[in-house]
């Protein structure tokens, strides 16, 4: 945790923003999994006091990042493969919802939009730029979900996916990335067609075949 790259925050929602930089540091491993967080260390790195801290950590608490133990003793979240597969089948079926919703409401732009994600998840991956492949996949399905215009599968999806990302980082392989580029071009012909129901049956599978390949990834992201 002393080496986590951390800027000073400005006094505009000193909560919030202290929230978002230790979920993305969470999210991204650059706190790792287990790893023992210190509210005071933090603060000072910060450069606030302990309370929005303290108050950021309880919201992570609550979304399943952190987790706090007998003795004042706070830890990220562990990243276990059962709580990996529980979180795949609800993100899977989220995103199924949002191509079945999403699709009837495609233009023209939206699918070139699709297929340049695509493309370019295609060159990170071929790049073994894992996180940008990352980025590129969650671009990809942000257009369905960006195009279904609905609030509480967006509030829903945000809850999750921090979960689904953290192991994703943690064991995305070329082997996993290329298998989601050919269902990715299934998926933008499903929409092509307008057929909503098979975009959507496409996309959940999707999401499942990336969860169980990922749960049978030993090592890192090579």
């Amino acid at each position: 945790m002393d080496k986590l790259h951390i800027a000073k925050v400005n006094r505009m929602s000193l909560r919030d923003q202290v929230y978002m930089l230790l979920k993305e540091a969470i999210i991204s491993l650059e706190l790792a999994p287990e790893e023992r967080i210190h509210d005071a260390k933090l603060a000072d790195s910060f450069g606030v006091s302990r309370t929005p801290v303290r108050e950021a950590l309880k919201r992570l608490e609550d979304e399943g990042l952190i987790q706090s133990f007998p003795g004042s003793v706070t830890k990220v979240a562990p990243l276990r493969e059962e709580d990996a597969a529980h979180a795949f089948v609800v993100v899977a079926s989220l995103f199924g919802l949002a191509a079945r919703l999403g699709c009837k409401h495609l233009d023209q732009k939206h699918l070139e939009r699709l297929e340049a994600a695509n493309e370019r998840l295609l060159t990170a991956l071929q790049q073994q730029d894992t996180t940008a492949a990352l980025e590129e996949d969650t671009r990809f399905h942000s257009i369905f979900i960006e195009a279904a215009a609905n609030p509480e599968l967006q509030d829903a999806l945000e809850r999750i996916l921090p979960k689904v990302r953290r192991i994703s980082l943690a064991k995305f392989s070329s082997i996993s990335g290329f298998h989601s580029v050919e269902e990715h071009r299934e998926i933008i012909s499903a929409a092509r067609e307008g057929n909503a129901q098979k975009a959507g049956e496409l996309t959940e599978r999707n999401w499942l075949t990336l969860g169980a390949l990922l749960a049978g990834q030993k090592g890192g992201s090579k």
